[in-house]
């Protein structure tokens, strides 16, 4: 038989749904998403690269500190002088021990400029120091 104060009490109830266990996954996945993405660090100018046959991507995280032509040096967005990559480079290990040092000088800079900043990062005590190049395919 059919139980009508039963139905009546059945349609007057509301419904709820909770939004708590739904946003809670939301944060975990915007975690997780923030730990494992890898950030690059880009030199904060853009520079012409010579090309080479055998150049290589590298995928970890790497320390890049850019040449452009007119001998300037940066690093982290920003513009430092010679006497300062050694200190950078310093903190950058400190912040990621494992990375390379890439020093990205445009073709149009003074190769002196670029064995100076290669050195420095190899008193910073950076073990893998080494010129980026563009790939072949990146040609422009």
């Amino acid at each position: 038989m059919l139980n009508i104060k039963a139905s009546r009490k059945a349609k007057n109830r509301s419904i709820e749904l909770n939004m708590a266990p739904l946003i809670d996954m939301v944060f975990i996945l915007l975690i997780f998403f923030l730990v494992t993405t890898s950030f690059v660090r880009e030199t904060g100018v853009d520079i012409n690269r010579p090309t080479a046959a055998t150049a290589v991507s590298k995928e970890k995280a790497n320390i890049l500190v850019g040449i452009t032509k007119d001998d300037r040096i940066f690093m982290d967005r920003r513009e430092i002088d010679i006497r300062a990559v050694r200190a950078n480079v310093e903190r950058a290990l400190a912040e990621n021990p494992e990375g390379a040092v890439i020093v990205v000088a445009d073709r149009e800079s003074r190769t002196g400029i670029a064995v100076n900043v290669m050195d420095e990062c190899k008193l910073a005590g950076a073990k893998n120091v080494s010129l980026g190049a563009g790939l072949p395919s990146e040609a422009k």
